[in-house]
């Protein structure tokens, strides 16, 4: 298994706690009324993200969905700009309009969070093949959940990549649930990998909530589409320890044991720390020093947000577009 080097373990232990920090602090400002719109937790799953994104050069490409705020913190998102379309502010990364679902920053490759499911796996694709099509080493990542694969168009990209041989990693995060229907309910195949034979690409199935499974995974998928080779599907096995969406508590569905146990023994923060300070001799006063300082730039995140201006009733005519339509 490729292994990081402490550097390495210590970077995505700091993504880990950036994602995770930030999704807490949305959850409290969200319940107490301040944040509108709608909102889908990460926590629990932040490893698939982290474990991928640290194999991605600034210049490739990824495309998210409705639960993205983990994407676009691994691939470098800003958590003061991010925080700042959360409270439709005009200094977000889409100016506020976008919001939690919706987020976008073409400079830092990423193509958007998206709250249709599975339509980031043809987008991901579409950037793949402008990279080939331009001669780039520019690769492409699609993340998207177990609900996704069942849609056309997740078995239709897959098939035009692998006839195509683009350079895009198609990585599943299967939490499990699609919304709060348990996936043996919503498909016959236990494993999502062994869909991938059948475009004849590689499918791989690794835990996805340690993050160093997912990056040893990871760095052959990325290697073999930035080499030319063509796809490969990732099926990450994680589990969201929050309900579907803010409002959901998640326990009509689900066993509140099993959440628990999930909780205890499959936490990816936990399980990365217990590695660098067994293996790497870091100690736990040095990690909650890192975690004190990230903690202290959300709050900085937080106050840029807040203090940014709202936008005028006139900014909802700028930045549309409408073929042969005048204003």
């Amino acid at each position: 298994m490729s292994k990081p080097n402490k550097e390495q373990m210590l970077f995505m232990y700091r993504k880990m706690v950036e994602i995770r920090q930030f999704e807490e602090a949305a959850g409290k400002l969200y319940q107490s009324g301040q944040l509108p719109g709608f909102l889908h937790l990460y926590i629990g799953e932040e490893a698939t993200a982290v474990g991928v994104c640290t194999h991605l050069e600034d210049e490739d490409y990824i495309t998210s969905t409705h639960r993205g705020h983990g994407h676009l913190i691994a691939k470098g998102g800003k958590r003061d700009r991010m925080m700042a379309e959360l409270f439709a502010r005009t200094t977000g990364y889409c100016k506020g309009k976008g919001g939690s679902m919706h987020i976008a920053d073409k400079d830092a490759g990423i193509l958007g969070a998206n709250g249709v499911v599975g339509a980031g796996i043809p987008l991901a694709a579409g950037a793949a093949l402008s990279a080939k099509y331009r001669g780039t080493k520019q690769i492409a990542v699609s993340f998207f959940g177990d609900g996704a694969t069942n849609q056309g168009v997740f078995h239709e990209t897959l098939n035009l990549a692998a006839v195509w041989e683009l350079p895009v990693v198609f990585v599943c995060e299967n939490n499990r649930f699609g919304m709060g229907t348990p996936q043996h309910e919503h498909q016959r195949v236990e494993d999502i990998a062994v869909r991938a034979p059948a475009y004849d690409i590689p499918g791989v199935t690794v835990d996805g909530n340690d993050v160093l499974k997912v990056y040893a995974a990871a760095d052959q998928a990325v290697a073999r589409a930035r080499e030319g080779g063509g796809p490969t599907l990732l099926n990450c096995d994680t589990y969201r320890f929050r309900g579907h969406h803010i409002g959901d508590p998640g326990t009509s569905y689900r066993d509140r044991e099993e959440v628990q146990e999930q909780e205890r023994q499959r936490d990816p923060i936990r399980r990365l720390a217990q590695v660098l300070i067994d293996e790497e001799g870091v100690t736990q006063k040095e990690l909650d020093a890192l975690e004190t300082e990230l903690a202290n730039e959300l709050d900085e995140a937080l106050d840029f947000a807040k203090n940014s201006p709202e936008p005028l009733p006139e900014d909802a005519l700028n930045d549309v577009y409408a073929d042969g339509i005048q204003p």
